[in-house]
């Protein structure tokens, strides 16, 4: 039998490389905020609703027998660090609000299982202060989500917030996958020969060039995760909670994120490797004769 599966945030940037996919396998349900994506072209079949709004009743009808929800959604708050960094924390409210609002709508409609798209910042700590500076080797799904500002933060906290629908203690289980994801866009170098609007290694845009090596994930790696979280039989723990945490990231040569929990509860057998995707870029700026930054896999 087919699933019914509702994709939140589907007007966004990741569902663009997810619908066609869903669509295909799929009796697909769509709701965003708007029903046009970033470019301002409509997106056929998204129904508009706010799942902020505390008000479920306004949307609860589209959790109505749903196998799986795919939560995308997200409001963005346009800062990491310093003083907008600050100022972000009312709008992640909003989100880990909205992360609530889907838990128990789905919860209380009987859905099977909520495939959340958490992200690295969930535990970017480590990352920041511990991999760059070569102090770490790997992050694992299993650590404690520690994160430096309050994107990351709100990432952790829909986590934490599904564990209490996984464990059973409302009356049933629901299933909880969380995807860590990485880099889900191109990271081809020549991102990296000017200025970033974004550095995750405070160092060069080279170094950040390493960094998104080890973090690319690719569309058609993004599918087959979320295809394998929304189709795994079993993901329950040892302690029998269904509560599963995993990175989202291809099977990179630099990767600092494990996928042990990916490939070993979910099946996940990524097909890419960012390393292979960008090695004329990889040789130009970083093994090359004329390369002008040290080896390894992240840092300067």
């Amino acid at each position: 039998m087919t699933k019914t599966v509702l994709l939140t945030g589907a007007s966004g940037y990741i569902a663009s490389q997810l619908r066609d996919e869903l669509k295909a396998r799929y009796d697909l349900r769509m709701v965003d905020v708007r029903a046009e994506d970033r470019d301002g072209d409509p997106v056929p079949g998204v129904e508009v609703a706010d799942l902020i709004d505390p008000d479920r009743t306004r949307y609860t009808a589209l959790f109505e027998g749903v196998d799986a929800v795919v939560h995308l959604g997200y409001k963005r708050s346009g800062g990491f660090g310093g003083e907008r960094g600050l100022d972000a924390f009312e709008v992640e409210l909003d989100n880990v609000r909205m992360a609530g609002n889907v838990y128990r709508t789905a919860f209380e409609a009987g859905v099977g299982r909520v495939v959340m798209a958490s992200s690295n910042h969930a535990a970017d700590f480590y990352e920041h202060a511990l991999i760059h500076e070569r102090k770490k080797e790997m992050v694992s799904p299993d650590e404690l989500p520690l994160s430096d500002n309050f994107y990351g933060w709100a990432k952790a906290s829909y986590e934490l917030l599904g564990f209490p629908y996984a464990s059973g203690i409302f009356g049933r289980k629901l299933e909880v996958v969380q995807i860590r994801i990485g880099a889900p866009r191109d990271v081809s170098g020549a991102r990296y020969e000017g200025d970033l609007s974004e550095q995750h290694t405070g160092g060069t845009g080279l170094s950040n060039f390493k960094r998104d090596l080890g973090a690319f994930l690719s569309p058609r790696d993004l599918c087959q995760l979320v295809v394998r979280a929304i189709e795994t039989p079993d993901i329950e723990r040892p302690d029998g909670v269904p509560w599963l945490v995993v990175y989202g990231i291809s099977g990179n040569t630099r990767a600092f994120w494990s996928l042990e929990s990916a490939r070993n509860v979910l099946g996940y057998a990524p097909e890419d490797d960012a390393e292979v995707k960008y090695a004329a870029d990889v040789a130009r700026l970083l093994t090359g004769a004329d390369a002008k930054i040290g080896g390894g896999r992240v840092g300067g």
